[in-house]
């Protein structure tokens, strides 16, 4: 389709006859992708309020489609690259960002840490070393003040602010100890997402969202039983990436359900179906 036949198609999206508009929103719709840029430009330069909204609708649905489509694609791949998928998430709302970006930010915040790491240290003084670049120098930190933000769920924007929730912070602290070569990983313990550092010799725990504290399979024994739970294999074992993409957008959804975002929580349902193994969504 040429710019000018698009061009005329926007044109009619404010027509009185519903059936007119709506069946020049199908054929937007039909392109697909591709059709984006052009909307965008024209959302720019269209003076019609109507027109505007209209084209922010197909933008969207747009976009949602193209999120969908990459999280199917990476649900259905073998290697479920983390960060791919913690981009994924991202682009519900930051439908720009691009993952090249967040590995510039990762791959300087390695750099940093790598600087002051020593590989012949003990674990304990590995990790603390960590702690020390990322909550001290880097100043990465709970958002506390404001939990219940989206923005906590996106991973640019805790590389922006330094500030996230537990999920957040943990992928973060992950993938710059794995590329340290640590045998550091997901831990989907209930109410809080933590990690463990795991090899033939030890088994620590580390909670990323208070700063790196270290603590024991005893520890988590207790706030189990302060929980009132049955004790589970998963709770101090480590989990796969597609456990914390899963885990990530749930957290979106109650964030969006406590801002009184309802139509953003139920697309993001949806999105948890693209990678449910039976469609089992608890929290």
């Amino acid at each position: 389709m040429t710019e000018v036949e698009l061009k005329a198609l926007v044109s009619l999206l404010d027509d009185d006859d519903k059936q007119i508009s709506s069946h020049v929103e199908e054929k937007i719709l039909s392109l697909g992708k591709d059709a984006i840029p052009f909307l965008e430009y024209e959302w720019e330069s269209n003076l019609n309020p109507l027109v505007q909204s209209r084209i922010e609708e197909l933008i969207h649905v747009l976009q949602y489609q193209l999120l969908k489509e990459r999280l199917q694609l990476w649900y259905q791949s073998e290697e479920k690259d983390l960060l791919t998928g913690m981009w994924i998430v991202a682009t519900y709302q930051y439908p720009e960002i691009e993952l090249e970006k967040l590995r510039q930010d990762l791959e300087q915040i390695y750099y940093d840490t790598w600087l002051e790491f020593r590989p012949d240290l003990y674990p304990y003084d590995q990790v603390k070393v960590i702690n020390s670049v990322l909550f001290n120098k880097l100043k990465f930190g709970a958002n506390t003040k404001n939990f219940h933000s989206p923005g906590n769920s996106m991973i640019n924007i805790v590389l922006e602010s330094r500030k996230g929730n537990p999920i957040t912070l943990c992928v973060i602290y992950m993938l710059v100890a794995q590329k340290l070569k640590l045998p550091v990983h997901g831990v989907n313990l209930p109410n809080l997402f933590i990690l463990t550092y795991k090899d033939d010799n030890h088994q620590f725990y580390i909670n990323a969202f208070n700063r790196g504290l270290i603590f024991s399979k005893q520890d988590i024994e207790n706030y189990i039983n302060e929980l009132h739970l049955v004790p589970q294999t998963s709770f101090y074992e480590s989990c796969s990436s597609l456990d914390i993409i899963r885990r990530a957008l749930r957290n979106l959804v109650m964030s969006f359900e406590k801002i009184g975002e309802h139509a953003k929580a139920e697309e993001v349902k949806l999105l948890l179906i693209e990678i449910s193994d039976g469609g089992d969504l608890g929290v």
